[in-house]
């Protein structure tokens, strides 16, 4: 067994993760059932409409315990139809993240909207409620509530601040396919709530996504935005937007429709298996003073991807020569983090207003973004370190990664600091 004596790979020493690790790690997982399932499609000729995809539809219903359904082309879509379901319309202030995917941000601008970032709070990487609160004005519409990585926010508080001051929430939970936040799936608590089905997901369909609600107005919002073919069965006034919509087309392919219905049928099961590799890693990591954002006893989250932080002042050893140490060690682990949205040219040079059609200028701005602005998001997403989410690993894998991180650690002081390298060249 690897002890903390050993000598670490950068240093000389062996490497201490030696299995193959191409199947234990390999993202989505596709079987003759998929093919079956694409191919049933295929040979029908319906490769447009097609009943799978209402399939798909009532399925995540049940899942999510929710009313109304409808699929998308892609996440993105959905979230914009989303935002246009709860009546995000130009200058309405809506609350987002800055720690995320673009997406989660970038269709408000289409609604006319104005992005408002908040801090991220350190125990979920969610919203923070109390700065939410703060960023609250007579101008604020909605809040958009991310689970990152597959971590449920702090749906209690953010809910809380919702109500009591009249906003919409919109829950992007593109991480977190099948989630539980105090007995109540992730996906069941926003006005509009919107998974994405993309090829890294949890239930990977290719491309696309879905929109849920309980209010058939707010669905039929985003049927009349981009489902054209479903407005005529409508018995609303809705039904005579048919020949036009409101011109998008978001509509999911049945192919990709049919993926996600063979992939969903096993999501369960592989969670559980993705859980307890990650939960058993989690572990091991947090005894050698690494923090792996364990849920509490009242949420089981999921692990779209698998992030840890890593406290270098403890240490001394920057994070990007622990990842580089820990890489020679044959790990595959990594310091990526999303490129905080706030700080994007798109927002700090004033794109963003004309992506949103706002008559804004240099005299007279709507809204100034400070790349400064957001120290604790800033602070602690500079900390985190990406590990494999082992979706078929087992403990024999797992062990050599725990015992990577147990060499370097102990041995921080010896690991070479790049930075200073580069600055005594």
């Amino acid at each position: 067994m690897t002890t903390t004596t050993q000598l670490p790979a950068i240093l000389g020493g062996e490497q201490a993760v030696t299995l193959d690790q191409t199947e234990a790690i390999r993202w989505p997982l596709i079987d003759s059932q998929d093919e079956q399932a694409v191919l049933d499609v295929l040979r029908s000729g319906n490769l447009s409409l097609h009943p799978i995809v209402e399939e798909l539809e009532n399925k995540y219903k049940e899942r999510t315990q929710r009313q109304f359904a409808l699929t998308h082309n892609n996440g993105t879509s959905a979230i914009l139809a989303g935002l246009h379901a709860i009546g995000v319309q130009p200058f309405d202030e809506v609350i987002v993240p800055s720690a995320t995917w673009w997406s989660s941000v970038m269709p408000v601008l289409h609604c006319g909207g104005v992005p408002v970032f908040a801090e991220l709070e350190p125990e979920c990487l969610g919203l923070d409620p109390e700065d939410v609160e703060r960023k609250i004005t007579e101008k604020t519409k909605a809040i958009v509530v991310v689970h990152l990585f597959g971590m449920p926010s702090k749906m209690d508080e953010l809910t809380s601040i919702a109500k009591k001051h009249n906003l919409k929430i919109l829950e992007d939970a593109s991480h977190a396919h099948g989630a539980m936040y105090k007995g109540k799936p992730i996906g069941s608590f926003g006005d509009v709530s919107v998974f994405s089905m993309q090829g890294n997901k949890l239930c990977p369909s290719g491309e696309g996504g879905i929109l849920l609600c309980d209010d058939q107005e707010v669905w039929e919002s985003a049927v009349r935005l981009g489902h054209y073919e479903r407005l005529l069965n409508l018995e609303s006034n809705n039904k005579y937007f048919a020949a036009t919509g409101f011109g998008f087309k978001f509509r999911m392919a049945p192919m990709a429709a049919a993926l996600a219905v063979s992939q969903v049928a096993r999501m369960d099961e592989r969670n559980t298996k993705r859980n307890e590799n990650c939960i058993y890693l989690s572990n091991k990591l947090e005894a050698l003073g690494i923090e792996t954002f364990l849920a509490p006893k009242d949420v089981t989250r999921v692990y779209f991807e698998f992030l840890v932080r890593y406290d270098e002042s403890i240490t001394g050893l920057p994070i990007n020569d622990l990842a580089k140490a820990l890489q020679a060690e044959g790990a595959h682990v990594a310091a990526p983090r999303y490129p905080l949205l706030h700080q994007q040219p798109v927002f700090t040079h004033n794109v963003w207003s004309k992506i949103a059609r706002l008559p804004a200028t240099e005299d007279n701005p709507i809204h100034l973004y400070d790349p400064t602005d957001l120290p604790n998001t800033t602070l602690g997403n500079g900390s985190l370190l990406k590990l494999p989410a082992f979706p078929s690993a087992n403990s024999d894998l797992l062990d050599q990664y725990s015992n990577a991180f147990e060499k370097v650690l102990a041995h921080s002081n010896d690991i070479p600091r790049t930075d200073k390298a580069e600055s005594s060249a």
